[in-house]
């Protein structure tokens, strides 16, 4: 992650949470969205079930851990009973990841084994899911094949989505498409926008497939950002924050969240809002200024 170039301005809101923060104590007033910070939002409190504690103590009522598959089944465990005794909702985990150093999968390729794979990678995800109580998994479509017709990659990447929805969809799952940026840190993926992961799980037509819109990444590759969630809402499964340029909290630069707040509230999302970014400060001030800036767009 990296670190922004701007502040954050904390309202008079805010500044008891600071002074509490800082203090280590907790906040009785809970953020009105379910937010998810993750492991290394709040570094400084210790490990990762020490960060769900100070989290909560904040008034964040969900958490999000991509790493999480990774983890063997007691860290899992752990982690599903810090949230559960704290009241917190588990957002999203990473089920299937592209190979970055090798640019892979391809999903649209004339070869079906990375397909297989891919829906190998699903199938692994449900017990971790269940043991974290997740509805909501993360996959990246992969990369793009510049031998084969864009058309006929699309038509692949639906049948493999629409398979793996449908593996994941009788346990009332979802997985959550995430298109990434091209311009600033993806080049060559296949999902680029939320317009591509509309038609996508359009056409997959399975409960079990939506997509996640990281605005982060849509700000940098399309922008217009409240029409675009607007025409593609009822594909939309999952939400993540991230301010441009720098990919760290609200405020620390271009993306007015405080408007998305008041949009989505108007939409009734009652989902995670995943917390995707880093502090655009470090150490303890910037974890203070992290939960003061979703105080901010939080009160609106």
């Amino acid at each position: 992650m990296s670190v922004s170039r701007r502040t954050v301005l904390v309202g008079a809101a805010a500044a008891p949470l600071v002074a509490s923060a800082a203090r280590g104590q907790s906040n009785a007033a809970r953020f009105s969205m379910h937010y998810a910070p993750h492991e290394g939002s709040f570094a400084s409190r210790g490990g990762r079930i020490e960060q769900i504690a100070f989290a909560a103590d904040q008034g964040f009522t969900a958490w999000e851990d991509n790493e999480a598959a990774g983890r063997t089944v007691d860290e899992q465990t752990q982690m599903a009973k810090a949230l559960s005794s704290r009241g917190m909702k588990m957002g999203v985990f990473v089920a299937s990841m592209p190979k970055w150093s090798q640019s892979r999968p391809i999903l649209g390729a004339n070869d079906g084994a990375e397909r297989e794979a891919f829906l190998a990678d699903i199938r692994k995800s449900i017990d971790v899911a269940k043991r974290l109580n997740a509805t909501r998994m993360t996959v990246v479509t992969g990369f793009m094949d510049p031998k084969v017709p864009i058309d006929i990659q699309t038509a692949r990447v639906i049948d493999v989505m629409r398979r793996a929805g449908d593996i994941v969809a009788p346990h009332n799952m979802a997985l959550v498409m995430e298109p990434l940026n091209t311009r600033t840190n993806h080049p060559g993926v296949y999902m680029q926008t939320i317009a591509q992961g509309y038609a996508v799980a359009r056409g997959a037509n399975s409960p079990g497939t939506k997509i996640l819109a990281d605005l982060y990444h849509e700000q940098i590759q399309s922008g217009n950002l409240i029409p675009t969630l607007g025409m593609c809402w009822d594909e939309i499964g999952y939400i993540q924050f991230g301010d441009n340029p720098g990919r760290n909290e609200p405020g620390s630069g271009e993306v007015n969240y405080a408007t998305i707040v008041r949009w989505l509230r108007g939409r009734n999302y009652a989902g995670v809002i995943g917390m995707e970014h880093g502090n655009s400060i470090k150490g303890r001030a910037g974890e203070e200024r992290l939960v003061a800036a979703y105080r901010t767009i939080d009160a609106v």
